[in-house]
């Protein structure tokens, strides 16, 4: 008998600044009701899902907390806790997180009864900390967050779930395969991720368009997901948010790396799809057997060195 479980990813389209709190949880509670009469267990929304994406700005630090949670769950999002936990439906969230005197990119995944199952820090944040001369919209992550100090700890989920060993990722942290394999050195089954990607390359310049980026971030999560043999639920915010464009392309891959189910649309979308969480074997007990292929005495570069290094 398979562990099947069945989940979607809950795209959403833009959330402008001057959106309220009150109108974006109403389409996050209504993705939420379209799930359960599709009959989703675990639905997966993007990175930020609470907010515009606030780091293409310059801002003040007064206004940059109107964009950050003080806790998870607050009043301000307590019924999105609540809706779920009545439908028995399980989340994956990111949010802006306010932790002492620190703010960080995170994300946390609850079960069917509302309990808080992960929570994870975005480790690879881009952009930089000073805004960028000439540039209308920035990638200040690494001016409004601090690194991830959580590490890649991995999680099961519910008995309900046949107990699947999860993972969580947040936008970047996909594109970087170290974190996928400290993951799957646990024995990873389902990674959940949500991003906001920008259609146009965040650096600046106009080498990659929203097609090419649309196609790399794809690639990212079928590539991790294969070498890894975990299924892979990836969920955009996307759509122009304030004048800035963000990708779609949400999708749920399989452990063979193909894309199962992908959004059509860059607005609200269920992409949905029924995980057998057992097809991960196929891969964890042949090709990517760990036990008895790794050789790990040849990867130190990996831990001990950060850029690259030319000694040829």
């Amino acid at each position: 008998m398979s562990r099947t479980l069945r989940l979607a990813a809950a795209q959403m389209g833009p959330t402008q600044r001057a959106d309220t709190r009150e109108a974006t949880l109403a389409r996050m509670l209504a993705l939420l009701d379209q799930a359960a009469g599709q009959g989703i267990q675990l639905l997966v929304y993007p990175e930020l899902a609470f907010t515009t994406f606030f780091p293409r700005w310059l801002m003040a630090e007064e206004e940059v907390e109107r964009f950050v949670e003080p806790a998870m769950p607050n009043p301000a999002v307590q019924k999105l806790f609540d809706r779920a936990r009545s439908l028995g439906i399980g989340f994956y969230v990111g949010y802006a997180e306010r932790a002492g005197a620190e703010r960080f990119n995170a994300a946390i995944t609850t079960g069917p009864d509302g309990t808080i199952l992960g929570h994870y820090r975005k480790v690879h944040l881009p952009g930089t900390v000073e805004p960028r001369a000439g540039e209308g919209h920035q990638q200040l992550e690494k001016r409004y967050f601090a690194y991830g100090d959580l590490g890649f700890p991995a999680f099961r989920g519910p008995a309900a779930w046949d107990s699947p060993i999860m993972g969580m990722l947040i936008c970047n942290d996909r594109r970087w395969p170290e974190a996928w394999r400290v993951y799957a050195l646990q024995g990873v089954e389902l990674m959940l991720m949500g991003y906001n990607s920008a259609a146009h390359d965040p650096n600046g310049g106009d080498a990659e368009s929203a097609e090419r980026r649309t196609f790399h971030s794809t690639l990212a999560v079928q590539a991790n997901a294969y070498m890894n043999a975990t299924w892979a639920v990836a969920t955009a915010k996307a759509g122009v948010e304030d004048g800035a464009g963000l990708i779609g392309g949400s999708c749920i891959v399989s452990p063979d790396g193909i894309v199962v189910a992908q959004a059509t649309t860059l607005g609200d979308e269920l992409v949905v799809a029924d995980c057998d969480l057992d097809a991960c074997r196929q891969g964890k007990t042949k090709m990517f057997d760990f036990a008895a292929h790794r050789r790990p005495g040849h990867y130190r570069r990996i831990v001990e060195q950060t850029g690259a290094v030319i000694e040829v």
